[in-house]
């Protein structure tokens, strides 16, 4: 007979993922090791391996369930949102408040996934993709600009540079709340990305010795 589940599972489940984050993004997912993490989450080892068969495992799931909750976020405040300019704002604002506590799966996002065998990074690429099409969505409906090919993928992927790097520097309680920042980003985007184009002249193609991470995402 299959062992049940106990209750709070799920609970303990994702308790393990994030103490298993905050270790990745200090010490590397290299550095980390299963005894650590038990030691971290305060159970056994032999509980841990009850949870995930190795390291690989967790580290697919942080991302995973990090990226789940970010492209459900961002489909609902697409959903939800009214005209295409409160649709961005709507986005950018979502996103940023989820990171409020997940500054740790974000940095484990941004380092670590390329560290997982290419058949676990698929999934998780495709749902980077479907985030980046959304707020690139969002971006052609409420910028004119950003109708321009050549435009999109810079103007898209620097929206995300400002959210995305923000726990490099921004601190609660600081001049600024994370909502008025969200509402900065928007601002920034929303006022200065006309002008931007239209000073950036089209170039020749130039040949590239292979496509980034980046680069697939668009």
């Amino acid at each position: 007979m299959a062992r049940s589940r106990a209750k709070d599972y799920d609970d303990k489940r994702l308790s393990m993922l994030h103490r298993s984050a905050k270790l990745f993004a200090a010490s590397g997912y290299v550095g980390t090791s299963m005894n650590t993490i038990a030691d971290a989450c305060g159970v056994s080892k032999a509980l841990l391996y009850h949870y995930y068969p190795d390291k690989e495992a967790i580290l697919f799931d942080i991302l995973s369930s990090h990226l789940a909750k970010l492209v459900a976020a961002a489909r609902k405040a697409s959903a939800q949102a009214g005209d295409p300019v409160a649709r961005f704002r709507t986005i950018v604002a979502t996103l940023l408040e989820l990171y409020r506590h997940a500054d740790a799966e974000h940095q484990v996002q941004i380092s670590s996934l390329k560290l997982l065998p290419k058949d676990k990074q698929q999934p998780l690429l495709a749902s980077e993709r479907i985030l980046v099409g959304l707020m690139s969505d969002a971006l052609v409906a409420a910028v004119p600009a950003a109708k321009q090919k050549r435009v999109l993928k810079p103007l898209t992927m620097s929206v995300f540079g400002m959210l995305n790097w923000h726990y490099m520097w921004f601190r609660e309680g600081g001049p600024m709340t994370r909502a008025e920042y969200a509402g900065f980003v928007a601002q920034l985007v929303l006022a200065g990305a006309d002008d931007a184009a239209a000073a950036t002249r089209p170039r020749g193609k130039a040949k590239s010795a292979g496509r980034s991470r980046q680069a697939e995402l668009l």
